[in-house]
């Protein structure tokens, strides 16, 4: 546990001395009369403590001259009886031991505790506005404290948003978030290459999925990082599809986006490649196009450049192919820069390049360079992980050639910025068009 240890001493030092910090889970949720949806644990308060059971606070004390800085737990109390029924808890006593806080209480104590450890401090650090639970229980314990005012005891007279501060720890990934990113990495690679192998025409996308969702399990992932999109044939042209019911036709491009959650930290893998195993030449071109955009965003993918340089890069040759590919008129949209100024590129490609990749799929951390004048897109540095994924979205539209309708390809990787460029976690997962073919030329 000396990594989450060594996160909170690091969050501690940002604060102001007496400080106390206060950053709740996530609560369960009901998915019917009987039952509850899979829990999973909210991100920042496993990023602190490495605590997964539900009904849990964590109070963060910053030292002060008098007193050392504390880490305190609340918890759920040892229940034998509800044991039987929902499986293990830790008690406040064990959780104390075995996961490095100073302190730990039952959760029905939070309340009582609260008053006390606000009493005489100078601010209160919580996630401001992001539930409406914690602010009323932040308002109670606030009203207590000061009614004890004619006594000498004070309130905090500042409140400060504890999310930014975890943000910018959170984009920088350790040496142990790296392995685990790794490895949700590597499990969700697998997946894809056994749903390239599985495909057939006649399936259907869900079967292809189940490929996807048994890989995952059967290597230790204990869910899909977010639900999976296996896209097949015009499918592939809704960016975030996931009825994943249809037909797989010959002759189609089926596009999945799936990648697992390997003990709190997310993959995102997009490959797209033709359900008989062959690409037709239509679809090699605009594949060929999106694989070139990806290798023109990954070269900018280094320490110094800036974020937006991997975009701008995979944009530009994406705006190009499309002249090239008779996708835009050359005669109405003129040059790639003309292209780019007017945004005539936005009817095949409407998305951003790329995204912050960790506990979240889409983690936490500002884009833009929030202290240099006119907030520009932030520099790149180590330890960053995003994914780079252009893509190219063809619907049928009049001077669209025929040929190219009804086709999307997105190829997303996960990407590791090091200290001399980047580590593509997700190389495994085949991109080429022959190492595609191949894979599937020799499925049995």
């Amino acid at each position: 546990m000396s990594q989450y240890a060594a996160r909170r001493a690091r969050l501690l030092a940002h604060m102001q001395a007496g400080g106390v910090a206060v950053l709740a889970t996530a609560p369960e949720v009901a998915r019917n009369s009987d039952s509850d949806y899979p829990y999973r644990h909210d991100s920042y308060f496993y990023y602190l403590s490495g605590f997964d059971e539900p009904d849990s606070v964590l109070v963060l004390i910053a030292a002060r001259a008098d007193a050392p800085a504390r880490s305190i737990l609340f918890c759920r109390e040892k229940n034998p009886e509800r044991e039987i029924w929902d499986g293990f808890r830790h008690g406040p006593e064990a959780a104390r031991a075995g996961f490095g806080f100073d302190a730990a209480h039952p959760i029905d104590e939070l309340d009582a505790e609260m008053g006390r450890l606000l009493a005489n401090a100078p601010a209160l650090y919580y996630a401001l506005g992001h539930s409406a639970a914690l602010d009323a229980q932040v308002k109670t314990w606030l009203a207590g404290v000061r009614r004890l005012a004619r006594s000498g005891v004070t309130a905090p007279t500042v409140a400060c948003d504890l999310l930014p501060l975890l943000d910018e720890m959170r984009l920088f990934k350790d040496h142990s978030e790296q392995a685990l990113m790794r490895r949700a990495a590597a499990i969700s690679a697998q997946a894809h290459l056994r749903a390239m192998r599985a495909t057939r025409p006649g399936m259907r996308e869900y079967e292809i999925e189940a490929e996807l969702l048994y890989e995952f399990r059967r290597n230790g992932a204990q869910a899909p990082a977010y639900t999976s999109i296996v896209a097949a044939g015009a499918n592939a042209c809704v960016l975030h599809y996931q009825r994943n019911n249809a037909l797989c036709q010959d002759g189609a491009l089926v596009l999945i986006d799936a990648g697992c959650e390997f003990d709190g930290y997310a993959a995102d893998i997009s490959r797209s490649y033709p359900v008989n195993g062959r690409f037709s030449a239509p679809q090699r071109a605009l594949y060929e196009l999106v694989l070139a955009a990806q290798a023109a965003a990954l070269r900018a993918a280094q320490p110094g450049r800036r974020y937006t340089d991997m975009h701008d890069a995979a944009l530009r040759v994406l705006a190009e192919g499309m002249l090239d590919l008779g996708l835009l008129a050359r005669q109405h949209c003129g040059t790639v820069d003309d292209v780019i100024a007017n945004r005539q590129y936005l009817q095949f490609y409407m998305h951003g390049t790329g995204h912050w990749l960790g506990m979240d799929v889409h983690d936490v951390g500002h884009y833009r360079d929030l202290a240099s004048a006119g907030k520009p897109s932030r520099p790149l540095r180590e330890g960053m992980v995003l994914t780079v994924e252009p893509g190219i979205y063809v619907r049928p539209a009049e001077g669209v050639p025929e040929q190219f309708w009804n086709t999307g390809i997105r190829i997303e990787d996960d990407v590791l910025l090091t200290a001399t460029g980047h580590e593509v976690l997700s190389a495994a997962a085949p991109k080429t068009v022959a190492e595609i073919e191949q894979l599937m030329r020799h499925t049995p």
